[in-house]
């Protein structure tokens, strides 16, 4: 089973002591007994199989005690071989029986938890695709795998161990018990007195034991998070441009050491934990054999008896103690639950309308309006857009400039409805965006950021990720329309070669190639290209813009730009600023009017005489 790092929740105790925030994710999230209820319903039949083997297990393991005391009181003295046969005989037959009856148990319990926990599993996951960009921005990507991977792993715990140690511990304390009366009241009058102070104590080292570990958790958290930043390609990368690689290793040596040390803690708790558990196992039985020979309290007790019980005892400790953690283990359990609802419970922001209309990609040309569109980020105190009202039309290539800030990427978002408006509507066609289903809209709409993500795969699957019916020839095609063939075929693999970590192994300008490459391939009617060469030299630059003149063939596309070079051939530029349309026209009109956008082009011609010059400075300098 896999544990849940600290700070995860969802942490099956065996100390007594309930978790804080366990408790905390309960008290903010309640979850319901019967919605639990409900995902192991369709298995009730198996569920009441398992509690039947458990109960008929732990019964059958009782015989093994009066079985003893058959063979040790009456057929050893007697020499009653038919007896003694038939006694130890059902000693054997006692073991086999339910060491067969523990691996169905544990068969069918496990089955059924791992089937709990895939259905758990895949309906989060899939719901968390359906979220909304805006619910990735604000949640830690470590937290999103924690509940995917530790929070819902863990749930198996609640069949195979909370509920079936629950079943079996119950029915051995109970059953155990009721034996230990029929063998010798006196005795388990004695066991009532001995009992209490002897859990308490084992109780009290495995509490301090938890204490550490927790500890040593922490800190093993920490060292991984070092690890992962310290030795990634973005994190060597950083530690040898930035030269903190000896501070780095120092700070690793001391968390090591502190690990160590807590190791060392660790190891000590444990086995004062394992002397405890071994002195009140020996002490325990050491009272009860006292007892019985002393001739006030024996009570004509007989040697079978007394070992028979003390057999018993030995048994009823480990179950009891589990009894008394129930309460841990439950709180556990619904904290894990908790924490897994809480995700299927998130509201879907941006989802398929209950009745699409229709779309066949082949029939769209592609004209997109903006009507009246405005939009405000959650929390934010002001709208990102205001009053949106464009027209685009099909196979028209339209550019949005302006500062940061100034709302050009959230516009660009709601062509591929990445965001949906606060007021107003977006339409490709006269449809509304929000009456598509989103994988039509995903067909219709190819968006190329500036932000390239590349997986860990060959160039080949990284391209059939969008299409993956491709063949290898429209793959190719896709490749020579985005100028990025005669590279690929050039490497020793081909478009067999793996990318690497988020594409290192090629350059910003090769990875904006493959992406429009990829993007390609599912031959978009609209293109969004979302500042593509913004973040690449001007040799670079030249290679991708030649990749995206093409692209731009038969589509209408919208270009955010943050280089107004890129864009002076546009059929419309489009001003923002503060979320409004402040200017828009052609280049050569919206130059001729000084507004602006002026402004905004002598800016950048200044910045690039600028730039040139110091270019020449260096190279001046080199040369002297």
């Amino acid at each position: 089973m896999m544990q849940p790092p600290p700070g995860t929740g969802g942490r099956p105790g065996r100390t007594g002591k309930i978790d804080k925030q366990d408790l905390e994710q309960l008290r903010e999230s309640p979850v319901s007994l019967r919605r639990i209820g409900g995902l192991f319903t369709p298995f009730r039949g198996r569920l009441a199989l398992v509690v039947a083997l458990i109960v008929a297990s732990s019964v059958i393991s009782l015989a093994t005690p009066f079985l003893v005391r058959t063979v040790i009181d009456d057929a050893i003295p007697h020499q009653n071989v038919q007896l003694l046969l038939w006694a130890v005989g059902g000693m054997l037959t006692v073991t086999v029986t339910g060491s067969l009856l523990s691996v169905v148990q544990t068969w069918i319990s496990t089955s059924v938890g791992q089937q709990v926990m895939h259905d758990l599993r895949t309906r989060v996951f899939a719901h968390l695709q359906r979220q909304s960009l805006d619910f990735f921005t604000r949640t830690r990507g470590g937290e999103i795998q924690s509940r995917l991977t530790n929070d819902i792993g863990g749930m198996q715990s609640v069949v195979t161990n909370t509920a079936t140690s629950l079943a079996a511990n119950l029915t051995t304390v109970v059953g155990t018990a009721v034996a230990m009366v029929v063998l010798s009241w006196r005795l388990a009058l004695l066991s009532l007195i001995v009992l209490p102070p002897a859990i308490w104590l084992t109780r009290r080292v495995a509490q301090m034991r938890r204490a550490v570990t927790a500890r040593q958790q922490r800190r093993l958290a920490d060292l991984q998070t070092q690890i992962d930043e310290g030795l990634s390609v973005n994190g060597v990368m950083l530690v040898k441009t930035l030269g903190t690689g000896p501070a780095l290793s120092e700070k690793f040596a001391r968390t090591s050491a502190e690990l160590a040390d807590l190791e060392v803690h660790a190891q000590l708790s444990g086995r004062w934990r394992m002397a405890t558990m071994n002195i009140v196992f020996a002490a325990i039985p050491a009272v009860l054999y006292l007892v019985a020979g002393l001739p006030a309290t024996s009570g004509g007790m007989t040697i079978g008896t007394l070992v028979a019980f003390t057999g018993l005892q030995g048994t009823l400790f480990r179950p009891l103690m589990g009894l008394l953690d129930v309460g841990v283990s439950v709180t556990s359990s619904l904290a894990l639950f908790s924490r897994i609802f809480e995700y299927l419970d998130l509201p879907v922001d941006i989802d398929d309308p209950r009745e699409p209309v229709p779309v066949a990609p082949v029939n769209v040309a592609g004209r997109v309006r903006f009507e009246d569109v405005s939009f405000r980020y959650a929390g934010a105190h002001r709208d990102a857009l205001s009053g949106i009202d464009l027209d685009v039309p099909a196979g028209s290539h339209l550019a949005l400039v302006g500062e940061t800030g100034s709302g050009k990427t959230t516009l660009g978002s709601m062509v591929a409805r990445l965001y949906d408006p606060t007021a107003g509507r977006v339409t490709v066609d006269g449809i509304d965006l929000r009456d598509m289903r989103l994988t039509d809209l995903a067909s219709l709409v190819g968006v190329v950021s500036q932000e390239t993500y590349l997986l860990h795969a060959t160039v080949r699957e990284n391209l059939r990720y969008a299409e993956p019916e491709a063949t290898d020839a429209e793959i190719e095609a896709a490749a020579r329309a985005a100028r990025i063939h005669d590279l690929i075929v050039s490497l020793p693999d081909g478009y067999d070669t793996v990318v690497g970590a988020r594409g290192h192994r090629f350059s910003g300008g090769e990875k904006q190639r493959i992406a429009i490459a990829r993007t390609l391939l599912r031959d978009p009617r609209i293109l969004v290209l979302d500042e593509a060469t913004s973040a690449l030299d001007n040799d670079t630059e030249r290679a991708v813009q030649q990749a995206l003149d093409a692209a731009r063939a038969g589509r209408t596309t919208i270009t955010i730009a943050h280089r107004l070079s890129t864009v002076r051939d546009a059929d419309e530029i489009v001003v923002l600023d503060r979320g409004r349309i402040v200017e828009h026209g052609t280049h050569d009109a919206l130059v001729a009017r000084g507004g602006r956008y002026a402004t905004l082009v002598g800016r950048a011609e200044r910045e690039r005489i600028s730039s040139s010059g110091s270019l020449r400075e260096r190279v001046g300098a080199r040369s002297g």
